[in-house]
């Protein structure tokens, strides 16, 4: 995360002092779970599995002495949440997230293998919807996108779902899909003029490996000739936490994964920080204040340029 960190400039004074990293602020992530590790303790309000027939919804506030019915059989949303909320326990502090402070709800709307019906997806949705007063809920990060080959009904249902979210007041971060570079390759929901969606340059160095950049990420513009991405960051080869941690006695607390799913929870996160600072912010304005705080480097030109954190929380 550290080389993260200082591509998006995280680094100023409201992250040194520790001021503004996503106190008093609720996030929701729908993925494929999360698991107890460490690095989320105590921060953890409500968790709940739409994967199975069995999925049930509680408190789930673990300590190191008690495990929660937390789940994350695949390892997908607890890597994404690291990126987003992870305290860096294990590491300390070397691989923590971008609002470690923030407080996290969990719907596991994917089963082991990341896959999952729309129904799944809009149950996971509709939950939020439910309960977003209850627990000052203000984010919703959705690393998560059709296939190509889904049907226009199913895209429909799920776009909506999605939508609704935002016309609930409600910052919705969604991933830009990892079907592309070529035009038109965003995938649902991602392709909403409404939410923000997150891209990966496709130039982006990566400094901390010997690799060429991967070109991965979905492009616009969309079928409604809606720019997309909004907003890039970084995706590739990111250190996060592994959900197979507290499992298996010989796995690491962390690993690397690739993807637009990578790069969401970077911008979520972010703007956690902005309303730890500025709470009063409306959707809209996150989304502007975003628009305007981005900066073009290649690879960005079509969208608004890539995150710059320093810019957004001034």
């Amino acid at each position: 995360m550290k080389w993260v960190k200082q591509s998006i400039h995280y680094w100023c004074p409201d992250t040194k002092e520790h001021k503004f990293l996503g106190q008093n602020v609720t996030v929701a992530i729908l993925d494929t779970g999360i698991s107890p590790h460490p690095d989320f303790k105590g921060r953890i309000l409500s968790f709940r599995d739409f994967s199975s027939t069995t999925g049930s919804s509680e408190k789930v506030l673990f300590s190191f002495s008690h495990f929660s019915p937390l789940i994350d059989n695949s390892g997908h949303g607890t890597h994404v949440a690291g990126i987003l909320a992870g305290s860096g326990l294990l590491s300390s502090g070397t691989y923590a997230g971008i609002a470690p402070f923030c407080n996290l709800i969990i719907g596991k709307v994917l089963d082991q293998n990341g896959n999952g019906s729309i129904k799944n997806v809009i149950n996971g949705i509709q939950w939020i919807r439910d309960i977003y007063t209850q627990f000052h809920i203000r984010i919703i990060n959705i690393s998560v996108g059709t296939r190509p080959d889904l049907s226009i009904h199913q895209k429909l249902l799920l776009l909506n779902a999605v939508e609704s979210l935002w016309d609930l007041g409600l910052v919705v971060v969604v991933s830009a899909g990892n079907y592309g570079p070529a035009p038109g390759s965003v995938t649902v929901p991602g392709s909403s003029p409404k939410v923000i969606t997150v891209g990966v340059p496709d130039t982006f160095p990566l400094i901390h490996t010997q690799r060429h950049p991967l070109n991965y990420s979905g492009r616009g513009p969309t079928d409604d000739c809606i720019v997309k991405p909004d907003v890039f960051a970084p995706g590739t080869g990111i250190v996060s936490c592994n959900a197979f941690y507290s499992q298996f006695p010989n796995a690491p607390p962390y690993l690397s994964k690739t993807g637009t799913s990578m790069a969401a929870p970077v911008v979520s996160g972010a703007i956690a920080c902005l309303l730890s600072k500025y709470p009063f912010l409306t959707n809209a304005e996150v989304k502007l204040k975003l628009h305007t705080s981005c900066v073009q480097i290649p690879g960005t030109e079509s969208g608004w340029g890539i995150l710059d954190f320093s810019r957004l929380l001034e």
